[in-house]
């Protein structure tokens, strides 16, 4: 699914641009963020329960499926908040991946999902998908650990990496403002908007551990 929605590419022209500080940047990541996510969650379920208004009773929504926020650290944990925003009610489970040096393989060093549960939807939350290396292992540990449906948001794609992704996972949705044409041999996108972790953070980049670039 390919969201082209007009305020998002005016606030992604920002994010591409060198001269934005990190300040800006979490700010406009923010509400791109809550753009994608009011897009993401049109297809969730819900039930009818019965509520009582000041004037009268009558017929309410609420969602019957189990939603849990998976950011990958660390520049997923940008878009949290404005999902939490969306879906109060959801859990929220940390993975953080990072590309190894010399294999350029997705490796990873830190999971927080649980052993007893799982959850109906699972939105996985990475601003970028370059070669789709690190969002494809998340989405195979995600359906080992039993999510029934994986939605997967995204700020910006590399057309590469959104085709991967498809053809490894076809019953993955995807909800991303733009497509970018190239991606280059170290695995960034261009145009692209750059090292998206470090742009948030203001930190430099770390070869080894670099893993906002996958």
């Amino acid at each position: 699914m390919h969201i082209f929605n007009v305020i998002n590419m005016l606030f992604l022209s920002i994010l591409r641009s060198d001269q934005t500080t990190p300040a800006d940047f979490r700010r406009v990541l923010r509400e791109m963020t809550f753009n994608l996510g009011y897009e993401a969650t049109t297809t969730l379920q819900t039930r009818p329960i019965q509520l009582t208004t000041p004037m009268t009773q009558t017929e309410g929504e609420k969602l019957s499926s189990s939603v849990a926020l998976i950011p990958i650290m660390r520049a997923g944990l940008g878009m949290v908040d404005p999902m939490l925003e969306l879906l109060p009610m959801s859990d929220v489970y940390h993975i953080g991946m990072y590309r190894s040096k010399g294999s350029l393989l997705p490796v990873q060093y830190y999971n927080k999902l649980p052993r007893d549960k799982s959850a109906d939807v699972a939105y996985v939350l990475d601003p970028m998908i370059a070669t789709a290396g690190t969002i494809c292992a998340v989405v195979n540990i995600l359906k080992k650990w039993g999510a029934k449906k994986i939605h997967v948001v995204s700020v910006l794609a590399s057309k590469k990496g959104l085709e991967t992704l498809m053809s490894t996972h076809p019953d993955v949705t995807v909800t991303v403002t733009a497509i970018d044409d190239v991606l280059t041999e170290d695995g960034m996108i261009s145009p692209g908007l750059g090292d998206a972790g470090n742009r948030l953070y203001k930190t430099p980049t770390i070869d080894q551990d670099d893993d906002e670039k996958l």
